[in-house]
């Protein structure tokens, strides 16, 4: 038989851990099912989270996990694999070492975030997170001063280039497979000292575990410290599609996401979604701030109901 539960958190990153933690909080019983495959695990460090700058991802993962369990969360370790509905919610296959297990819940929140599609570029993937970023406000701090190379073919390279002209006085647009800037983009790059680099980017070059160049088509090695590369970002959310949730395209066209409202809800009722699933370009803490906000949502849901529930049961009784 199935586990039962207020609330399926589908997620451990910090929007599903903030919804659990919500719910947690407001005495709801809930399950967050994670498979252990954090977007940020490159990372040295969460950048941008008040009072947790700097922090290890896996470090601020284990404090949030910490702190759902003191709610009474539980927390359990695999892949959800697929959601239906049933009568009284949803249930949720999970695959893990046990060899698969089911939950029941009234709810689900999906808090599965995104997966980051590299350009066709050799040695971007090896790199990724490190010296090979995408994110100003994420990375830009530990690269300054450095000589930093943004990779053009991307529709926010011009808008990230100036953003690292910022933090570096050595920044280099490579145009890629991207089109030649136009004149009036040529002279706001000349105006701050930003170099055009045209032609195909082939590869990185890297000596003692360091990015140390970046190499065209033609062999020719331009060489720098770090590379921003703007990715296309899609939603993990294969676990919706049995209830008809499907990605859709991201007004900002940058990717797929799942369509919600302010605090998550789904057109299907019942579902919500927090952080990168839904909201794409999300730094860790507003996707904390997401998950927060799904949870109360779910909570309010939950206590209509319960009304609705007891109005009904005590009329029945009156009637009796």
């Amino acid at each position: 038989m199935a586990d039962e539960y207020d609330v399926a958190v589908i997620g451990g990153g910090a929007a599903g851990l903030s919804a659990a933690v919500a719910l947690g909080r407001s005495r709801r019983s809930v399950v967050v099912i994670d498979a252990g495959e954090p977007r940020n695990a490159p990372a040295d460090g969460v950048h941008g989270f008040l009072s947790r700058d700097g922090v290890p991802p896996a470090e601020l993962l284990a404090a949030g996990r910490s702190e759902a369990a003191h709610y009474g969360v539980e927390l359990r370790d695999g892949a959800a694999t697929g959601a239906r509905r049933v009568s009284g919610g949803f249930e949720v296959t999970v695959a893990g070492a046990a060899g698969g297990s089911a939950v029941h819940a009234r709810r689900i929140v999906v808090a599965t975030g995104l997966v980051d599609e590299l350009p066709d570029v050799a040695g971007l993937r090896e790199r990724w997170g490190r010296d090979v970023v995408h994110c100003p406000y994420c990375h830009g701090w530990e690269v300054r001063d450095e000589p930093i190379g943004v990779l053009g073919g991307d529709p926010r390279a011009l808008h990230v280039v100036q953003l690292f002209r910022q933090l570096s006085p050595d920044v280099v647009l490579f145009t890629h497979t991207g089109p030649v800037p136009s004149e009036a983009e040529l002279e706001e790059l000349a105006a701050r000292d930003i170099r055009v680099v045209p032609g195909v980017v082939a590869a990185v070059e890297v000596t003692g575990d360091r990015l140390s160049g970046v190499r065209l088509a033609d062999g020719t090695v331009v060489p720098r410290r770090a590379l921003a590369v703007g990715t296309r970002l899609v939603a993990r959310s294969a676990v919706l599609e049995g209830l008809g949730l499907h990605a859709t395209p991201d007004p900002s066209g940058v990717g797929e996401r799942i369509e919600a409202d302010p605090t998550g809800r789904t057109a299907v009722d019942g579902v919500w979604v927090a952080g990168n699933v839904t909201n794409l370009m999300a730094q860790v803490v507003v996707a904390a701030a997401g998950g927060l906000m799904a949870g109360a949502a779910v909570n309010a849901d939950l206590a209509a109901e319960d009304t609705r529930d007891a109005v009904a049961a005590r009329r029945a009784r009156l009637a009796s």
